[in-house]
């Protein structure tokens, strides 16, 4: 049994619907092993050309609408749900809702909260329609369950780049439905609480108390070797969903301000190798999405720093006031 519900024959409805004759496949790294049938499916049942993206594909604000806009008629993206954006191409959002049992996990998870009270839930988009069973099966415990509204963002739901739904939830505590350590990270950032990870694919309960650890010790080794650049770049993307021109003018005044010298760089895909060339920049703000300063940070030979984290270098923030920055549509 598939651990996704891909929900072929509604794309398969749409597809006949709109009479596409060429249609886009978009995949997050989890979901590619399955395009290549879900590919011919489709091709063998609508008589549509399907063209899948292989490049890689971070979430909603990442869709192949202009790569493709000349190319294909539609375009089915996977894993994610919608952002507030005008995309240039008509887009399917398929969740790949998580078909796996949890009542295990949670149960063990509960387990390990029962010094709390009050618990927050938090879980990505393939988790959400599981959010009601998991406040259930805490609630037979006794626990008090809060889910928070997020901003462009289901109930409950967090991406890496928005955690607006776990501010104002004032939990003991919180539990994240998912895999992964990036997700619990951010709500442990955002929250300073204890943060247990529920993880159904692997059948196991963990805290992130270590991997926090690590991870903040590592950004500290970033920030404060990044604090004598005096050349900087100001890295942003040209994906529509993570194009913040404004920020990275800001960044720059910013820096020039301190004395520090700065120039903007543009980039689709944000990698060590695009930087290589630009020897003479001693650091980097990337003001695109969060994840690529903490999840690739031991790839680059220089810091490449968050705006958050720059304006620790500049003394407009403390360390003690860390925290993960995030991209809200809208």
């Amino acid at each position: 049994m598939s651990l996704y519900r891909l929900e072929t024959e509604r794309v398969i409805g749409e597809i006949r619907k709109r009479n596409a004759g060429v249609v886009g496949l978009q995949f997050p790294e989890g979901l590619k092993m399955r395009a290549v049938e879900l590919a011919e499916q489709i091709e063998s049942e609508t008589g549509a050309t399907a063209v899948i993206s292989a490049d890689p594909c971070f979430g909603a604000c990442d869709v192949s609408d202009r790569k493709m806009r000349d190319m294909v008629d539609l375009i089915v993206h996977y894993g994610h749900t919608p952002l507030p954006l005008d995309y240039e191409v008509p887009v399917i959002f398929i969740e790949a809702a998580s078909s796996v049992e949890v009542g295990e996990v949670i149960r063990e998870a509960a387990d390990r909260l029962s010094g709390h009270r009050r618990i927050g839930i938090a879980t990505t988009a393939q988790h959400l329609h599981l959010l009601d069973q998991a406040r259930s099966l805490l609630e037979e415990r006794g626990f008090e369950v809060v889910t928070g509204e997020g901003v462009n963002t289901a109930r409950g739901q967090v991406l890496g780049c928005n955690f607006s739904a776990i501010r104002g939830t004032d939990a003991d505590a919180y539990l994240f439905l998912g895999s992964g350590n990036f997700h619990p990270l951010g709500i442990k950032l955002f929250t300073g609480r204890e943060v247990v990870v529920a993880d159904p694919y692997h059948g196991e309960v963990r805290d992130i108390e270590e991997f926090a650890d690590r991870v903040l010790r590592v950004r500290f080794a970033r920030i404060s070797r990044a604090s004598d650049a005096s050349r900087w770049g100001v890295v942003v993307s040209s994906k529509a969903g993570q194009m913040r021109f404004e920020l990275a003018l800001m960044v720059k005044k910013k820096l020039e301000e301190a004395g520090r010298e700065a120039l903007i760089l543009l980039a689709e895909n944000i990698s060590p190798a695009a930087l290589l060339p630009f020897r003479e920049l001693e650091a980097f703000v990337v003001t695109a999405c969060p994840r690529i300063a903490i999840d690739d940070s031991q790839l680059y030979d220089r810091p490449l720093l968050n705006p958050s984290e720059l304006e620790i270098v500049l003394g407009e923030r403390s360390w003690d006031d860390y925290t993960l920055d995030e991209i809200i549509h809208g």
